[in-house]
């Protein structure tokens, strides 16, 4: 069978920062019919932003800056990597930050793929972000990007898009992954549970600022509560963002 034969599964992740998005990332591609990309756009989002992170710099150099062909790369096969005859990587799984995804990008293209959504609570967003960046933009924590994206989603396809939140991941992992996995027509595996420790050639660039802790893991974190106490300065963006949260949490898969 060529190439071009093989049926691709293309998933979209849209989620925020300070999720659990990048050991997702990690649970699909340890899937052997696997192959994943990580934040695509962020090389065009930090030259056209201007925004200040670590390694920027070198994120810009060695990514792509035109977003018009970062969106072909989504839109692709994946190149499919045939491991032995009648096997194929048949799953190209994208991990999208929300923020990147600027109001220029056209979104026509996103009916190409099987498009998921991971929220995370912004009271907890907004507690670990700030660790990094002591005053976030509303715009810096995806929560009104992410319900723009799911809401032309919704109107583009019809049925409502699958939302997992990252608590109930982290309470009972293969449960959530089993029902991502139904809701998206694909067959779980248990390879999904755990993974070896360390770096991927897949990873981006930044993964030295940013991924150490996912890079000791070898699967989910169990969860745990956290006491949060939001500075009062950040309490107005926290209840703008959780409207948004909301009305993709009510929809969530459970």
């Amino acid at each position: 069978m060529s190439q071009t034969e093989i049926p691709i599964t293309r998933i979209a992740m849209w989620s925020g920062p300070r999720n659990i998005s990048t050991a997702m990332m990690r649970s699909w591609g340890n899937r052997p019919d696997t192959v994943v990309v990580d934040e695509p756009f962020y090389a065009f989002y930090l030259k056209e932003t201007g925004t200040r992170h670590p390694g920027a710099e070198e994120v810009i150099a060695q990514g792509e800056t035109d977003w018009r062909k970062v969106v072909e790369l989504c839109r692709r096969n994946a190149n499919p990597v045939e491991d032995s005859p009648g096997k194929a990587r048949t799953i190209f799984y994208q991990k999208q930050m929300t923020h990147h995804l600027l109001p220029e990008i056209s979104r026509g293209w996103l009916g190409d793929l099987t498009n998921c959504f991971l929220i995370r609570d912004p009271a907890e967003v907004i507690t670990s972000y700030i660790k990094k960046n002591p005053e976030p933009g509303l715009n810096d924590l995806g929560f009104v990007q992410q319900a723009e994206i799911f809401d032309f989603v919704r109107r583009q396809t019809g049925p409502i898009p699958p939302v997992i939140d990252a608590d109930d991941v982290l309470r009972d992992p293969e449960r959530l992954l089993r029902l991502l996995c139904d809701a998206i027509g694909i067959e779980f595996s248990d390879a999904m549970l755990s993974w070896p420790p360390g770096p991927r050639n897949t990873d981006g660039s930044w993964a030295k600022y940013w991924y150490a802790e996912v890079e000791r893991s070898t699967g989910f974190q169990p969860y745990r509560e956290r006491k949060i106490e939001l500075p009062d300065h950040l309490r107005r963006i926290e209840q703008h963002c959780r409207q948004c949260y909301e009305q993709l949490y009510a929809v969530r898969l459970r």
